[in-house]
């Protein structure tokens, strides 16, 4: 990942893509410890809303450029976040994070390597026929994994009780990224196999 802070995609700068989404989970979760501090709700509340709607608005650029390396690295750098400001105590949410970040750095992976189409085609050949291990028939990689997986997460969070409508937004439009991110993927996958 090392050369993609200087890259365009799609006009879409993604080392500003990445401090938009860090500054967005950061002002999320300083409205959240607002929300618990005694006189300080309607300021949290700024903060909470500010950072959903930035979040948001990043989440859908993302999402504009059909880019599967932008929009897993927007998702990338939120999980991060949340992971960092995550309680030390609540051992469910820093396992379910820390396994999302595992396997989006096997998503990286597995992007990297669709660009090649020799690795790519001798990689497609390791993978069952089944139509379980495929996706629009190409391969069920890393990549699909990793999206698949957490899509799954991101719906049971909107699932939990208490969520605020706004937030259910964010976390819809996250869904919708990751789907998105699907296709462009298996753009890229018909690309190495003709």
């Amino acid at each position: 990942m090392a050369g993609i802070w200087w890259r365009r995609t799609r006009n879409l700068d993604l080392g500003g893509l990445i401090s938009r989404v860090y500054e967005a989970s950061l002002s999320i979760d300083l409205g959240r410890k607002g929300f618990a501090v005694k006189g300080k709700a309607d300021e949290g509340r700024v903060f909470y809303e500010r950072g959903i709607a930035e979040a948001l608005a990043g989440f859908k650029d993302a999402q504009a450029t059909a880019d599967p390396e932008a929009i897993i690295l927007a998702e990338y750098t939120f999980l991060n976040q949340e992971l960092q400001f995550c309680e030390k105590a609540d051992a469910d949410a820093l396992g379910s994070l820390a396994q999302a970040i595992a396997a989006f750095d096997d998503a990286f992976r597995a992007l990297g390597i669709v660009g090649d189409r020799v690795l790519y085609q001798g990689a497609e050949r390791t993978h069952p026929r089944d139509r379980k291990y495929r996706v629009d028939g190409f391969p069920k990689d890393a990549f699909h994994v990793a999206c698949i997986a957490h899509r799954t997460r991101v719906r049971n969070i909107m699932r939990a009780p208490g969520i605020d409508p706004i937030e259910k937004a964010l976390l819809r439009q996250r869904r919708l990224n990751l789907a998105a991110a699907q296709n462009g993927y298996a753009a890229k996958q018909k690309k190495a196999m003709t």
